[in-house]
């Protein structure tokens, strides 16, 4: 519910970012920010403690960014840098 709020009210604004985790239940909700125009960033799931989640936001979404954990701060300190 949280991504597709914030997809809603942000549309193109919105940058969902999604990590480890041991269920799928974030990658319905990052696919609807990605089809409002919003930005997708998803965990690495080689990187991940638990690769459900990444995994399955990875076949929902066909995300743009599967990065690590540590160049996921880079890259939206970057994002955010462009948008403004």
């Amino acid at each position: 519910m949280l991504f597709e709020s914030a997809a809603e009210a942000c549309g193109p604004g919105v940058i969902g970012v999604i990590l480890t985790g041991a269920n799928a239940d974030g990658a319905q909700g990052l696919a609807v920010i990605k089809a409002r125009g919003g930005l997708t960033i998803v965990q690495d799931p080689a990187t991940a403690d638990a690769k459900t989640m990444p995994e399955a936001a990875i076949a929902a979404v066909g995300v743009e960014n599967s990065l690590s954990l540590e160049e996921i701060g880079f890259y939206l300190e970057a994002a955010v840098s462009r948008k403004r």
